[in-house]
């Protein structure tokens, strides 16, 4: 039986959650969708970011090697009688899978059939770690063949190049997966500390979407979990500057053309969730206006021949860092960092039209919208959200609120140059052309 179940509606989206805590301490969504798949995440508030924590106020920092959060992702697969998860999601038909990014480690399923079977499924190897000194080894060679997998992919290579050429100190410029070096630190102990740590129910939720009951759902808890007792994790992070860490940033690796990225740090991050959560709504305009395909620095870029393709703007954020980036192709990334660094000034003193805001503004929105068409869109975004303090409807009324002049002060207070930094992944052997 739920106790204080709390339903949560969203007029202008049409949509609506019920919520409860559940006895085990797990917080617990359940958004209902007559859809063809329902999906199921179980996540922790806990990713590559948290390499120092501690959990009682006086005691000292506790620091980890990088990469232990996506290390413990791929071991919490395996059980101690030796069968193996996914051996058991097929007897369901479910289709399984897990990630972990800098702030959260998160499991899930779909199904068309056999939810609640699945879902005991998925609540109880992630409460039942076991973790061996033989398995740990055998999982660092496996680990560090995909590092090294990552470090040959352009996509992947071009991203930490990025947040290398922003970041000084920051743990966001770390890779998920941690080094060769790093990984090989790992130790049982490290995983169940951290285990113990980062996976109490209380740091972790669970978003059930699609044809799903939530007195169904209650009762499957109800079975597999148990009390947990809530920690007060107290996580540090690296102090960081304004200022980036290097203007350019390069590698060289298997592409038939050049790719960049142009990325903006920005440091001043609100400690308030919703504030936090407008600005990201605020800069997902601001990159529809500046950087669609019926923008002018877009048009100049592509009349110019500069770009093959279109150029990707996106705004990551988290509580303790933030940044702007757009990515494309280009035969000469270096000139498009130039003409970026130019127009900046002229975003300022002639921004774009303000019809041209409330047409981004309208197709955010409506992308947005469709998020609701799809249980596994809805689950990861959900979750997202709900680890960084807010909701998903929040977002609707954060895009709903937003001005023109919300628009032109991010533009002023973000765009600057001097917090501007580009990434590049060249061809092999093919020579930096050095402008005079």
């Amino acid at each position: 039986m739920i106790k204080d179940k709390k339903i949560v509606r969203s007029d202008f989206l049409n949509e609506e959650y019920t919520v409860f805590k559940h006895e085990s301490g797990l917080d617990v969504y359940v958004f209902k969708k007559a859809l063809s798949t329902s999906y199921a995440l179980f996540a922790t508030k806990y990713g590559s970011l948290d390499n120092k924590f501690k959990t009682d106020p006086s005691a000292d920092f506790t620091c980890v090697p990088d990469g232990i959060a996506h290390f413990l992702e791929h071991k919490m697969f395996e059980n101690e009688n030796g069968e193996d998860t996914f051996v058991r999601y097929a007897k369901t038909g479910a289709s399984a899978n897990a990630y972990t990014s800098n702030s959260i480690t998160a499991y899930l399923f779909s199904c068309t059939d056999n939810f609640y079977e699945s879902l005991e499924i998925l609540l109880d190897f992630v409460t039942k770690p076991y973790f061996t000194k033989e398995t740990v080894e055998k999982e660092q060679g496996i680990i560090a063949q995909e590092i090294r997998m990552y470090d040959d992919n352009p996509g992947t290579r071009l991203y930490y190049e990025l947040l290398g050429a922003l970041y000084k100190n920051h743990n966001v410029k770390i890779n998920v997966a941690g080094t060769v070096d790093s990984i090989r630190k790992i130790t049982p102990e490290y995983l169940y500390m951290c285990y113990n740590t980062f996976y109490n129910l209380n740091n972790m939720a669970l978003c059930v979407c699609g044809e799903v009951d939530e007195e169904s759902v209650c009762q499957v808890c109800d079975r597999i979990l148990k009390k947990s007792s809530d920690l007060n994790i107290i996580r540090e992070y690296p102090a960081e500057d304004a200022e980036v860490n290097k203007k350019t940033a390069s590698a060289s690796l298997k592409v038939s053309q050049p790719i960049f990225a142009v990325g903006i740090k920005d440091t001043d991050i609100s400690a308030e969730p919703y504030k936090r959560l407008k600005k990201k709504a605020c800069a997902d305009i601001v990159g529809k206006m500046l950087f669609g395909k019926t923008s002018p620095f877009f048009n100049e870029l592509y009349e110019k021949g500069l770009i093959a393709g279109d150029l990707h703007a996106d705004y990551e954020h988290n509580e303790s860092f933030s940044f702007f980036s757009f990515d494309s192709k280009s035969n000469d990334p270096d000139k498009v960092f130039e003409m970026f660094c130019n127009y900046m000034e002229t975003f300022k003193k002639n921004p774009p039209d303000r019809s041209e805001f409330e047409r981004a503004k309208r197709v955010k929105l409506a992308s947005f919208i469709g998020i609701f068409d799809s249980t596994e869109d809805i689950a990861n975004e959900f979750l997202s959200f709900v680890f960084d303090g807010t909701t998903i409807f929040e977002y609707a009324d954060a895009i709903n609120e937003l001005t023109y002049e919300d628009a032109l002060e991010f533009i002023n207070c973000v765009f600057k140059e001097e917090y501007c930094s580009m990434a590049k992944i060249l061809p092999l052997n093919e020579k930096e052309r050095i402008r005079k």
